[in-house]
Order: C-alpha cells, then sequence, then structure tokens
C-alpha cells in the first residue's frame, strides 16, 4: 500500500530512532507485513497516543507517510509520545522542525520502567543514565516547548518492573507523582500508564489528588475499575487491544462506561487490533477499534466517531478544529 500524498518540501522530520523487536513474546518471528487499509471512517478522529519513534514494518514509513496513511482512512491527527530521554528529545525536535504536519502534537514523560533504571542509573545495556531527578527536570524544560499538549505517559507498571524491587517500586511512585505534579503546573492533562496496577494507581492519584484532564492511555481495567475512573471524571482511550478475542473484561468496560469518557488510541506500532494482531500498527488502522467500540456500545459508527473526537478536543484543548 503505497501513499499518494508527497512529504512536504523543506528540512525532514527526524527518522524513527529505534526499531520494533521481529520476535514477539512468545518467541515467534513476527510478520512485518503492513496491513492492508481499512474503509475509512465516516467522520475524523484523533489517535491519541501513538510512538513515531519507533520503526516497523517491511517498508520502513517516514512521519508523513503514517500521516498521510492515516488521513487516508479518516484519522486526520495524532498525538506523538515519548517515554525515554532518547524518545522525548526526538519527539521535540520532531515538533520543533520546519516540516512537522500540522495535524501532529505531542507529550512526554519518563515512563514508569524508565524510572526504574533512572533510579538504578544505567540502562539494559550498562549504559549510563542521569538521575531520576535530573531527567524529569528535562521533561519539565521540554514540555514548554512548541506542540506539546499533554504529559505522558506516566504510571505504575508491576508487569516489566516487580513491585518486590523495593527500589524500582519507590522510583516508579516518586516519578508518577512528579509528572502529577508536572501536570497540574503546566496545565496540560496526564497520560496515565497502568499495568497491573490499577489500586496502586489509584491510590497515587488519591492521595495527591489527579489533575483536572486525567486519561488512562490504554485502558486495561475490568467494569468495576472503569466505573471507579470515570466517576471521578477520568477519560478511559481505548486501544487495539478491545478488538482482542481475549479481551471480553474489557468490552465489558467499555460497555459499562459508554462513550462520553472515551477516547480512541493505537499505541503504535504496538497493540495492532484483530484481524491483524502482532502485525506492524499505525494510526490507518484505527478504524478496525471504532468499529468495535461502536458495536460495543451500542452506537451508530459515525456518532461514535463524532462523540470521541469531540471529548478528545476537549480533553486536549487542540489548538484548532482538524475536521470539517
Amino acid at each position: 500500500m503505497s501513499s499518494p500524498h508527497e512529504t512536504p518540501s523543506g528540512p525532514a522530520a527526524p527518522p524513527p530512532v529505534r526499531d520494533r523487536e521481529d520476535i514477539d513474546p512468545r518467541g515467534k518471528k513476527r510478520d512485518r507485513s503492513w496491513p492492508p487499509a481499512p474503509e475509512p471512517l465516516p467522520f475524523p478522529v484523533i489517535d491519541n497516543h501513538c510512538h513515531l519513534d519507533f520503526a516497523d514494518g517491511d517498508q520502513q514509513l517516514s512521519v508523513h507517510d503514517h500521516i498521510a496513511r492515516a488521513a487516508d482512512s479518516g484519522v486526520d491527527a495524532q498525538i506523538t509520545i515519548g517515554s525515554d530521554l532518547e524518545a522525548v528529545r526526538w519527539t521535540a525536535a520532531l515538533l520543533a522542525s520546519e516540516d512537522c504536519p500540522d495535524s501532529l502534537r505531542g507529550g512526554v514523560a519518563v515512563h514508569p520502567n524508565e524510572a526504574a533504571l533512572h533510579a538504578r542509573g544505567y540502562d539494559h545495556e550498562g549504559r549510563a543514565l542521569p538521575g531520576l531527578d535530573e531527567a524529569i527536570s528535562e521533561i519539565f524544560a521540554l514540555l514548554r516547548g512548541p506542540g506539546m499538549i499533554v504529559v505522558g505517559e506516566s504510571g505504575l507498571d508491576w508487569f516489566r518492573t516487580s513491585r518486590q524491587d523495593e527500589q524500582a517500586r519507590a522510583a516508579q511512585i516518586d516519578s508518577f507523582r512528579a509528572h502529577i505534579a508536572l501536570a497540574k503546573e503546566l496545565e496540560l492533562p496526564l497520560q496515565i500508564h497502568d499495568r497491573d496496577a490499577h489500586r496502586d494507581v489509584l491510590e497515587v492519584l488519591e492521595a495527591d489528588g489527579a489533575p483536572e484532564r486525567t486519561i488512562f492511555h490504554c485502558f486495561s481495567g475490568d467494569a468495576e475499575f472503569a466505573r471507579e475512573c470515570v466517576d471521578r471524571g477520568w477519560f478511559l482511550s481505548f486501544a487495539g487491544t478491545v478488538t482482542f478475542k481475549n479481551a471480553s473484561d474489557l468490552r465489558g468496560a467499555l460497555a459499562e462506561v459508554g462513550l462520553d469518557q472515551v477516547m480512541v488510541e493505537t499505541d503504535a506500532p504496538f497493540l495492532t487490533p484483530a484481524p491483524y494482531r502482532g502485525r506492524p500498527n499505525s494510526s490507518y488502522l484505527i478504524p478496525h477499534t471504532m468499529a468495535t467500540i461502536a458495536e460495543v456500545t451500542g452506537t451508530d459508527l459515525e456518532q461514535a466517531c463524532r462523540t470521541i473526537r469531540a471529548t478528545t478536543q476537549d480533553v486536549y484543548r487542540w489548538p484548532e478544529v482538524v475536521a470539517a
């Protein structure tokens, strides 16, 4: 699938800084072919969480390729998220570049698993890392740059970082609290990463006071946790996981809360929606996720798109109305 759009002239946006692994978590070689383009949405939506700093696929796409393919599918704006210092700096450079697409915005933070590494002082390859306080100070400075509209993703992750590791646990909690404070000081929304940590995330938000606009990126809780979140005025962002066969609890959560506090994302290049799970992901595949969201909530697809878009623009105070 080739894009009919041409890359704008002028200084190019920076190329991706890392590749996604070829081997999946089960130890099998991934299918790296790009899924075919779906039918375009009847009304455009915003992908409120993707990672354009990653390259994936048998054909590497530029930032402008991703943007053009998404537009053809009815996804006319994206928020790209930088989650470690290399990606954070890349995101800031992209948003400041002369040819950064008008429809693109961003957010940066120290990912909770990265927070544990900064506390330790070195990464998985043994390379030295600045301390956590220094890393968060850089995040604070870059969030004041052009195109930054969200703090994230920050939160807690007891899947990849053991909750029993006292240093790692303390670092994640300290980092999460610091990002909550940043979001409040800068009056920006906060995107939360919550993996196997629902109760602890809730405890920190209750203790420190959640930012006015709080979003659970790639929501992964059940109906009970979803109700607790929306009752507090928070927002739930659903990714391709909601389309997976084994995600009945997640669909139950979506059905429980309806659409008023729901958004859509890809988390690309990860979490590719069914029927293409495991293959490369990009914003152009959001129609698959939107179809599931509409079906689960019993909503006409166009109305689901309109509602989710309005919520997304309101939460992020989108700089301009991109859709007609």
